[in-house]
């Protein structure tokens, strides 16, 4: 009698260890495939094999040196992708439509610029449709690209901005023209070295920046790269 038991209490762990570990395995099947379908709308580089390098200049300071940018864009007849912060188009909407006149196609940085893997679901999501009614209000047209402030992204940021039907543009190439080191000279260099086809070199305006884009463009151009928009590293 007691083995009997003994063998109905075997069973019944057994049972309750087998479902637990196809729970388990379900739970991990399915968390890597979330993250494969985030990782489908995240871009670090274009998808382009042709030679081709997009330009991403990220706005929440520094406009003073935008109409210098712009202007050396026209003289190269070169347009790229602005990635402005809510806050930033508010406080100047006219910059914004210039670069929106001058051809330039304009994608979302977020509201603030604040680390968006610190946000939950409605955070991210806040953040990133404020943005988008601002630059909609101002362009009267629909971002398709996001770019998180400072690369800072989680699940809920992803998701936040596939609900919004936004594309999470990350870079290849970093100027980091933003550090108080980063010269000119740096700042050429380092796009020049890693330049490679479907690149997105991400820069700011920033004096130093203005100062090395004559070169890079040169210099990119003497490569044989055509230098454009995230939508034309995204389209074959």
């Amino acid at each position: 009698m007691k083995l009997l038991i003994f063998n109905k209490k075997m069973i019944y762990l057994t049972l309750l260890l087998l479902i637990f570990i196809i729970l388990i395995s379900l739970v991990i099947i399915n968390y890597g495939k979330t993250k494969d379908v985030f990782m489908q709308d995240i871009f670090y580089e274009g998808i382009n094999d042709k030679k081709i390098i997009s330009f991403a200049c990220n706005i929440d300071w520094g406009e003073e040196y935008i109409p210098q940018m712009l202007n050396i864009f026209k003289k190269n007849d070169i347009k790229i992708t602005f990635f402005p912060t809510g806050k930033w188009a508010e406080k100047n909407p006219e910059i914004l439509e210039d670069i929106f006149r001058n051809g330039h196609e304009i994608g979302n940085h977020g509201y603030s610029h604040i680390d968006y893997d610190k946000l939950d679901y409605e955070q991210n999501f806040e953040q990133i449709q404020k943005t988008d009614n601002i630059i909609n209000k101002i362009t009267n047209t629909k971002s398709m690209y996001f770019a998180p402030p400072s690369g800072a992204f989680n699940d809920y940021t992803i998701k936040a901005a596939k609900d919004l039907d936004y594309k999470v543009i990350m870079w290849s190439i970093d100027t980091i023209d933003w550090r108080e080191d980063s010269t000119r000279e740096l700042i050429a260099k380092r796009v020049i070295d890693k330049a490679h086809n479907s690149a997105i070199v991400l820069m700011h305006p920033t004096e130093n920046t203005v100062n090395a884009l004559e070169e890079i463009i040169d210099e990119l151009r003497k490569m044989g790269f055509k230098i454009g928009k995230i939508s034309d590293v995204l389209n074959n």
